[in-house]
């Protein structure tokens, strides 16, 4: 699992929020680190005005992209959708 997902309750009047952490050592270039980012967000933030009421932060855990020297790819980038939205 690449992925690790942190729920915490808010109170019920707040809005949930969200927190992402792609490090650096993890995902080496800039735009995948961006493009894991956005992919994050637009996930978690369709799952909080559906049915996650939480806040959230969701964190990488293992590398990516070493197969394919540092990039990132459409099957990888599917794969870490795939997880992502298994967590949710």
């Amino acid at each position: 699992m690449y992925w690790g997902m942190y729920l915490a309750s808010s109170e019920p009047s707040a809005k949930p929020d969200l927190g992402i952490a792609v490090a650096k050592k993890l995902a080496k270039r800039a735009v995948d680190r961006n493009k894991l980012k956005r992919m994050i967000r637009e996930l978690v933030w369709t799952a909080q005005t559906t049915t996650l009421n939480n806040d959230v932060v969701v964190k990488l855990k293992k590398p990516i992209g070493r197969e394919t020297r540092g990039r990132l790819r459409k099957k990888e980038k599917d794969f870490l959708r795939t997880q992502i939205q298994g967590l949710i």
